[in-house]
This record gives structure tokens, sequence and C-alpha cells, in this order.
């Protein structure tokens, strides 16, 4: 775990301030006590990107969970955290899979001393939002840099108790599919990260299957919808989705779908050619993987990828063989927490 008497001797100098406050124990490796806490953010839902889309310019609370070694999550400063956005379809479910503990990324993380804020973006699950089309990809990308500025700060609280939480001195972004559109969008306007984790997205593959997935959503929310489904049903979703998880993180995820906000869905065009155009501003390190069966991604849109940034960015880019498009969840999940972990270390310190 990185600098431990630091982080043991701020865990110390908190424990005052943390005292009679709840903390939820989640499944700890050999050796690091793995804490979560549940956490809140406000947030104004408005759109300072290129991509062209409005939001109702609120103020919103978006809910999260802190996930990491006790002493940093209980401490005053963390070194790094690393915010996990998730695409449209999931929620922050997808990097704490309920029932299968091999396929919480999060907690596997922090098994490593890796400290995680898995966040509901708005519009899903705990961040809820009436009119899905209140906000768009641009909004979510806003709100997204917002957050890391408030980790830098410390200005957010527990849900529980609005007592004193930690800072992060870096912060890393991590993605999944439009999770990793937005975080890659959020740290190509904003500059503000230190490293991207983007998986399974590319800015100019999307296969056949993913574009129907998308017209269909469009037309349910052309004709009145506030929020519309990309796989109507289970098993729809979990042909998309995955090519080697098992059967029962199948069967989780699937009951666990979320429709999305329209003004999500209506602003991906804009969202697509954004990226595009912005790829090439990004200077964090940034790690690219990839699943070999992933039917949302054509195979040859990885090459492209890496070749959209600027030559002098640091820029990874691996395949896990055998994997579909939900990473993290698929068989070889252990192999792409093994290999982000290593690129965390070697690129990042």
């Amino acid at each position: 775990m990185r600098r431990p008497l630091l982080a043991t001797l701020a865990a110390v100098l908190a424990l005052p301030l943390l005292a009679g406050l709840t903390v939820a124990p989640a499944h700890a490796g050999a050796g690091v006590d793995v804490i979560s806490r549940a956490v809140t953010f406000s947030v104004d839902n408005t759109n300072g990107t290129r991509v062209a889309c409005t939001a109702d310019g609120q103020v919103h609370t978006v809910h999260a969970t802190l996930v990491g070694p006790r002493s940093e999550v209980l401490g005053a400063s963390v070194d790094r955290i690393n915010v996990l956005v998730h695409d449209t379809t999931t929620g922050g479910w997808f990097w704490q899979l309920p029932g299968h503990p091999a396929y919480d990324w999060a907690s596997r993380l922090a098994d490593a001393g890796e400290t995680s804020l898995v966040l509901d973006r708005l519009g899903y699950d705990t961040s809820p939002l009436t009119d899905g089309n209140a906000t768009c990809v641009g909004a979510q990308a806003d709100m997204l840099h917002q957050v890391v500025e408030h980790l830098r700060s410390g200005h957010y609280v527990y849900a529980d108790q609005p007592r004193a939480v930690p800072s992060a001195q870096h912060v890393v972004l991590q993605g999944h599919s439009v999770g990793a559109a937005i975080a890659q969008l959020e740290a190509a306007t904003f500059d503000d990260v230190d490293g991207l984790v983007l998986m399974s997205w590319s800015d100019s593959g999307a296969t056949q299957a993913a574009i129907d997935g998308v017209q269909r959503q469009s037309q349910a929310c052309l004709q009145g919808a506030d929020y519309a489904a990309f796989a109507p049903s289970g098993k729809q979703f979990r042909h998309l989705a995955f090519a080697s998880a098992p059967a029962g993180v199948q069967r989780v995820a699937a009951r666990l779908r979320n429709q999305d906000p329209c003004g999500d869905v209506l602003s991906l065009g804009s969202a697509y050619a954004t990226s595009n155009a912005l790829t090439h501003q990004i200077e964090a390190p940034t790690l690219l993987l990839y699943g070999s069966k992933d039917r949302l991604n054509d195979p040859s849109s990885k090459d492209r990828q890496r070749d959209a940034y600027k030559s002098g960015t640091p820029v990874t880019t691996t395949v896990f063989a055998g994997a579909g498009n939900a990473l993290p969840l698929e068989r070889t999940a252990p192999q792409t927490q093994a290999r982000v972990i290593r690129w965390l270390a070697a690129t990042l310190g």
C-alpha cells in the first residue's frame, strides 16, 4: 500500500472526527483492511464542454461510494483516488457487483492499496433525475470535472454525517464504454486529471449493433420518453455486453441494468464528434483496454484510437483474448485488474 506511514498518521489524526460514524466493511485481501463509505457531492448540472447540448442548470446531489484501505478512506488525505465512471445502461453497481466478490472491481483495486470513488452519474440509481431530458453527455463531463475538483479540495461529505473527508493529491479517471467517453471528454476539456484508464471505447469504432441500439433509444426519446433502454431485454443486454462472464454474473448485471436519460442518448452524436475533435489535446497518460470479442467496438478501432492522441502523450493498449465489452465482469477480470494495478504503479507511482 502506498505511503503506509503517512496514511496511518492521517487516519490517527482523523479519528476524533470520525468517532461514531458507521463504516461498511468490504471484502478485504490479505493484509489490507478494505472498507467502503457512502459520500455525496453537490454539483451544477451545466455543460461547459463543446458538446452541443443543454442541461437544466440546477444544483443536484450526486451519490457515490468511497472504497479503499481503511487508513485512506478514514484519513485526511489520499495520494490517489480512482474515479470509476460507468457506461450507459449500467450504474455504479458495475464496479461493485453484488454477490460476486471476484468481480467487485473497486474492492479488488483496494486490495492492492488503491482507493476508488464509485460514482452513480446523474440519472442513475442513487443519483435520480426526474426529467431524463434535463441533462446530457456534455453536462455529465462537466459534473465529473466538478467531482474531480471536489475530491482535490475535500469539498464533499459522508452521506450519513457531514464530517471531514479525505482530499486527493492525484485523481485518475477509469471509465467504461460511454463512461470512458465522458472521462476522455472531461480530461480533454479541463486538463485536470493525472491519468486515464479507458475501457471498451473508441471515438470512431462503433459496430452496427451499437448504432442500432442507440437508434432504438433515440426513437423512443424523440417520441416523448424521459428514459430509454439500449438493450430492452435481458437476453439482448447479455449478448451485447458479455462474451465470457459466468452465468451468475450475467444474470445479476441484467437484473440491475438501467434505462438511460434521454438527454444523454440524444447528445451522443455530438459527443462522438467532439471527442474525435479533442482527443489529440489529452496530455494525461492513458491506458486503453479492449476485449477481443467486443460486440460494440470494431476490432480495428483500437489502433485508430491509440493514434488519435498527441505524439507526446503516453498511451498503452492492451487487448484481452476472449473478453467482451464488459471487461470488469468478464472471466478475464482478474487479468484486467492486474493490468490496471501494474499500469498505475509503473506510470503514476
